[in-house]
Order: structure tokens, then sequence, then C-alpha cells
């Protein structure tokens, strides 16, 4: 289904989110154990390899960096109940907690201790299962293969001649080159204060969590109201 409507929220809190995500992953590839914590592909291969090797440390590492991840998608998916990304729903309480997740690996990670990296992770898998489709358009915040891969599609159905959704190549885009944007974002701030760049995606979804639910409850006051008059 193509999107027909393009709504400026939707714009908004994706670049928003995919920019943070950014930071995150960089963060994590310029820290002790060099690899992303935004997404699970270069993970689910690490894994892979530690059972193939039978490096039982490792395997136990990777493996609770995936099941974070999906412990994140999980508590997302319980929260907000709903897999459309839609107003009204609760997306500032899972805001709110990936905030209070990333806090709180800040210091782990500064101690070099790896439930650091499990936190971030778990913020992550949030954070991504939170804008799941909107329109039936999948809507990716921290890993982009399938994104990048519907812009290669829509580019081969252009050279074609067929007909192709602007409104969703411009959103994907958007995403990519904001998640790209992010991550020299982040490289800048972890060269200056190290792990404490976590701050910065902390804060602001913590901040975006507050104005959303304050928005919500809002909106719910004057349905309310609209409903007794």
């Amino acid at each position: 289904m193509p999107i027909a409507r393009l709504q400026p929220w939707v714009l908004f809190g994706g670049v928003l989110l995919a920019f943070l995500a950014g930071i995150i992953n960089a963060t994590g590839f310029l820290g002790v154990q060099h690899q992303g914590i935004t997404h699970l592909t270069g993970t689910t291969t690490m894994l892979g390899i530690a059972v193939a090797e039978r490096d039982f440390t490792n395997i136990g590492h990777f493996a609770l960096l995936i099941g974070a991840f999906m412990a994140g998608c999980a508590a997302s998916g319980a929260i907000i109940r709903d897999a459309t990304l839609r107003l009204g729903r609760r997306y500032g309480v899972v805001l709110a907690v990936e905030a209070m997740l990333l806090l709180a690996a800040v210091p782990l990670l500064d101690g070099g201790n790896l439930a650091g990296e499990y936190l971030a992770s778990a913020a992550c898998g949030l954070q991504n299962a939170m804008a799941s489709t909107y329109s039936g358009a999948v809507l990716r915040t921290t890993h982009f293969s399938g994104t990048l891969t519907d812009l290669g599609i829509f580019i081969g159905h252009r050279l074609r001649g067929l007909p192709v959704d602007g409104r969703r190549v411009r959103l994907l885009t958007s995403l990519v080159v904001s998640f790209a944007l992010g991550a020299v974002a982040g490289t800048l701030l972890f060269g200056i204060w190290r792990y404490r760049a976590l701050y910065v995606p902390a804060v602001a979804t913590g901040f975006a969590g507050a104005a959303y639910g304050i928005y919500r409850h809002w909106r719910l006051r004057a349905e309310l109201r609209g409903k007794s008059s």
C-alpha cells in the first residue's frame, strides 16, 4: 500500500530516531567491543562464529545481546499493543523507558561492564519495534538493509519507467541520511565524551517521550470533552 499522505510528525519522528540510533551505533563500534548494537545481523554472525570456534564466553555475550534486543522489542509490543504506527499510542512510555536504559548503560560502559551493552541493545529493540509500519511502509530506525533494498527496487522501477511512490522514497532516503549523520555526530561525541555520548540520545528520547505524553494526554482530554458536549 503506498503512502497516501506523509504526515509531518511521521517524518520528523523517524528522522530524529534514526539520527539518535546513528549516535548509539557509532558509540558501540568505537567502544571496547567494536561492534554495532542497533541491529542483529553482525551480532548473529559473530554468534555463529563463536559457536563454530567453541568460544563459550562470546557465545554467552552475543546470545545476551540478541536476547536483550528481542526483550526490548517484546516490551515495546506489550506497551503499545499494535504493530501500526498511529497517533494516540503509548509511544511516550516507550521513549521514556529507552531513555532510562541508555542513562543506566553509560556508567556501566564507562566501567567496562558489558551489561551496559545489553541495556543499550534493549533500548534499540524498544525503539525499532515502536515504529513498525506506516501505511504499508516498513519503518526501521536502527538498521537499513531493508530500507536500502527498497530504495534499490525503486531505482530499478524508475529505470524501467514504472511508477514510484515519491513520498515513500523521500521518507526512506531521509531515514538513511539521518542515520549516517547520527553516526558522524556519534563519532565526534565519542572522541570528546567517550560513552557519555549516549547521554545525548538518552536526553533526546526522554524529552521526546515527555512531549508526546503531554500531547497524548491533551488529545485524550479533548476527545472526552467532545464526547461529553
